[in-house]
């Protein structure tokens, strides 16, 4: 008769004997629970001799050159590497063999207690402070299709607006909604805002180009000046210098579309300091023209002015009814 620990060792090379699988095969009938233990073993031992291989690997750029260095050294410093492996995990497990025999037999995967601290107590009582995954995983996974969904439909519709605009009434129908997007994260009016891009751009039929007819999708007017790092357009343009119209040369600056033209404007408006004070008005779009003006955004004397003769047109009004965005004109 083999005693216990002959009979360990006997096992320690299951993995790689097909008589030791078939011994282990004949086993599960007559004592599953040591067979469940000698198959976590092996595979904890079988674990452990792929982590020593991987770290031989690491180390075998130190070994380049060394005339000691051969195939048939790696081969026995292989074979022992096995060896030690199992002999590690004969004598007691470091925890693997362990869990997996928990886990496969239905155990409870109790932890031991530490200086009067119940590990497994503690760890069940977060874990019942979580949301079962079952429930709640697929109501997320929605969750994030339906954002993907929208910005990628939201995305190509940016892309789909032309480069100039026909007629207001496409100009309005194309970038409401952009304008609306905007609203939604800083407050500010989307009738404004599309007010404010129609007086910058004359409706979307003038816009600023590049010298070979490219398109800057600059809605606001916003120059380029040294804070900004992306790419710029110079055009003639008219500024007010007490009260006189003047032809000047200025940089203006680029986007790849619309939407980042309404998030440029945001962006621009809330780091500058000068217009803090304005889009506390948010709320009133006659109020936040007039600070605009007032802030010193444009030259012209009647900007606010023609931002509210704007607004306040049929036009915009129809529009916002269409949408029903609920604003009151």
């Amino acid at each position: 008769m083999i005693s216990s620990s002959n009979s360990d060792q006997a096992k320690a090379h299951i993995y790689n004997d097909f008589s030791g699988l078939n011994q282990l095969r004949g086993q599960v009938d007559s004592d599953p629970e040591g067979a469940l233990k000698a198959v976590a073993r092996q595979f904890e031992s079988l674990f452990l001799h792929e982590m020593l291989k991987s770290m031989r690997q690491a180390n075998a750029v130190f070994a380049e050159g060394n005339y000691l260095q051969s195939s048939e050294g790696d081969f026995y410093q292989d074979m022992f590497d096995e060896q030690l492996t199992q002999s590690m995990t004969q004598s007691r497990s470091v925890g693997i063999a362990d869990a997996l025999v928990r886990q496969l037999s239905g155990e409870p995967d109790r932890a031991p207690r530490q200086d009067g601290f119940d590990v497994h107590s503690s760890i069940q009582s977060y874990d019942r402070s979580l949301p079962p995954m079952s429930r709640e995983l697929p109501r997320h996974l929605n969750d994030v299709q339906r954002i993907v969904a929208d910005e990628v439909e939201q995305a190509d519709a940016a892309a789909e607006l032309p480069a100039r605009f026909d007629t207001p009434e496409d100009f309005v129908r194309g970038l409401l909604p952009l304008a609306q997007e905007a609203a939604a994260e800083s407050g500010i009016s989307p009738r404004l805002m599309v007010a404010q891009a129609a007086l910058e751009t004359g409706w979307g039929r003038h816009m600023i180009e590049d010298s070979d007819g490219g398109a800057s999708h600059n809605l606001f007017g916003i120059k380029a000046d040294s804070r900004w790092s992306g790419d710029r357009v110079g055009i003639m343009t008219t500024e007010f210098r007490g009260g006189v119209p003047m032809r000047e040369r200025a940089d203006f600056r680029a986007y790849a579309d619309y939407q980042q033209s309404f998030q440029d404007y945001v962006q621009f408006l809330n780091d500058n300091p000068r217009y803090q004070n304005v889009l506390a008005k948010a709320h009133d779009p006659d109020a936040f023209a007039r600070g605009l003006r007032e802030a010193g955004y444009a030259t012209d004397p009647e900007y606010d002015r023609k931002i509210r003769s704007i607004m306040d047109g049929p036009l915009l009004r129809s529009a916002l009814d269409d949408a029903g965005t609920g604003e009151t004109p």
